[in-house]
């Protein structure tokens, strides 16, 4: 059983090369490629949003129609095929949820019909995969955006032949995002706005996507071991530690992996000069031209760099009751990132004021980011909470040490310079501590000032720490080999 080649549908509402947010996406790219490589047949199936990359090529291979009820009409949908190098990426075409400027929200807020457009999605995702006549082994369903499929099998989908050994593998790439809804939502399906289970419907009045995930998927993970550890305390699990623990003989963490096909100062495109962990020297000119393509000083200060979405989770409120203190230090920091409109505030405030040495840039750009990555000395990462964090791999790869809080994965990947110095490829402090982070700071900068030779030996280790997708997908096979052996507990 073990060894068998397995059809596996991968549901994410956003894919690396044709839609993207956040970590999910580079997943949802790098997974499927890594277990099709494995051998297995691996089909993706994602929205066709406005703002979907090769939009163009796409090719309309399917027109079908969601069945309700009597109250309202039936809703059309057509499916777009794209290909993923060589992997079929199936999107689900419906203008009325998806045609939007945004994702899942604009100008920082969520759409109000959310719960409506993923229940729909998931829904369409398993029509589709019956149009196909692709019947898979594993429905591998990925954050709160698709927590309903498991339940859906087991409900309208549970007689249905297509369907009969398939089994779910639910990933939670950040639980804090549970896609907590109004009923209301889900009038379309009537099997889901009807139910009397409380573990569906709580009170019968509202929905939690991803609990109904985690309660109805045949296995769970996260992104993590860290991070698994985490969901099951009160503390660290954003309310849903109950779950993850009723379900802890069915749950674990898989730490991701770093695509290195796009993250590699030995190949990367995006930026001006290579380099590797035998010879630094291009790394020190990407330095400069960041310093150039930021409107810093061009010198040897050392720059910290940190590249996210400006959010509560990602440590700000550590960092700006501090910043003004470390700014008075011979460093330059760049900061590229947008979202939380009271952050934007701080720092477009506070770069205003420290411009000589401090640039803050609103907004995302993809050749920026591999630009800090490779530029940098150091990497800002002091999540308040990270399930698995990419940014602190990237910064691994390029030599640029990550400053770190451990948690979650950063704990998993992060070799903190004061206990474990001959292993040590970063920083990494522990209380969510304003003075904390500025005390791990100022250790990082005394390290660059009065010891340059171990700071390159730093990023010559750092250069070498690997987190290879190959690994992590064994795991993933395991786990879904695991799924084909049980028999649910609900049956």
């Amino acid at each position: 059983m073990d060894s068998k080649k397995l059809k596996i549908l991968f549901i994410s509402s956003e894919v690396e090369g044709f839609s993207k947010t956040g970590g999910l996406a580079d997943v949802a790219k790098a997974l499927p490629l890594e277990l099709r490589n494995m051998g297995h047949e691996v089909v993706i199936i994602t929205p066709f949003y406005r703002t979907i990359e090769h939009r163009e090529s796409a090719q309309q291979i399917h027109q079908l129609h969601l069945k309700t009820d009597n109250a309202r009409p039936d809703i059309p949908f057509a499916v777009q095929e794209l290909s993923l190098d060589g992997i079929k990426v199936l999107a689900i075409d419906n203008a009325h949820y998806f045609d939007r400027s945004g994702l899942y929200g604009e100008e920082n807020n969520a759409y109000a019909d959310n719960g409506e457009r993923f229940a729909f999605f998931g829904i369409a995702a398993l029509l589709t995969s019956i149009a196909e006549d692709f019947s898979p082994d594993i429905v591998h369903c990925n954050d709160w955006h698709t927590g309903l499929v498991p339940y859906l099998l087991k409900a309208r989908f549970h007689s249905n032949t297509h369907f009969t050994d398939t089994k779910t593998v639910l990933t939670s790439h950040n639980s804090a995002y549970q896609g907590i809804f109004e009923k209301s939502q889900l009038n379309l399906i009537p099997e889901v706005s009807s139910c009397m289970d409380d573990r569906v419907l709580e009170s019968y009045s509202y929905i939690n996507f991803l609990k109904v995930g985690v309660i109805y998927a045949d296995k769970i993970n996260t992104v993590s071991p860290n991070y698994a550890s985490e969901l099951l305390t009160t503390l660290g699990s954003h309310g849903m530690s109950d779950h993850f623990i009723e379900r802890i003989h069915d749950f674990e963490g898989i730490l991701n992996g770093c695509d290195y096909n796009d993250w590699s100062p030995e190949t990367d495109k995006l930026i001006p000069y290579h380099f590797d962990s035998n010879d630094l020297s291009g790394k020190e000119k990407c330095k400069k031209a960041l310093q150039q393509e930021v409107g810093l000083q061009v010198n040897d200060t050392p720059i910290f760099g940190m590249v996210c979405r400006l959010t509560d989770q990602k440590g700000f409120a550590l960092i700006i009751p501090i910043l003004e203190r470390f700014l008075r230090h011979n460093v330059q920091l760049v900061i590229v990132g947008s979202g939380d409109p009271a952050i934007t505030g701080h720092l477009t405030a506070l770069a205003a004021h420290y411009s000589d040495n401090f640039k803050f840039i609103n907004g995302y750009s993809n050749e920026l980011s591999h630009l800090i990555e490779a530029g940098s000395d150091f990497f800002l990462m002091p999540s308040i909470f990270e399930p698995c964090g990419l940014n602190q791999l990237y910064s691994l790869a390029y030599g640029t040490l990550p400053i770190v809080r451990a948690v979650g994965g950063l704990k998993d990947t992060v070799i903190d310079y004061d206990q474990d110095p001959d292993n040590a490829n970063g920083f990494m402090f522990y209380e969510p501590s304003a003075n904390e982070l500025l005390n791990i700071l100022r250790r990082a900068l005394l390290l660059y000032i009065e010891h340059p030779e171990e700071m390159l030996r730093l990023k010559t280790q750092a250069m070498r720490s690997h987190f290879y997708w190959s690994d992590s997908a064994k795991h993933y096979e395991r786990l879904y080999h695991s799924a084909l052996h049980i028999r649910p507990q609900w049956e």
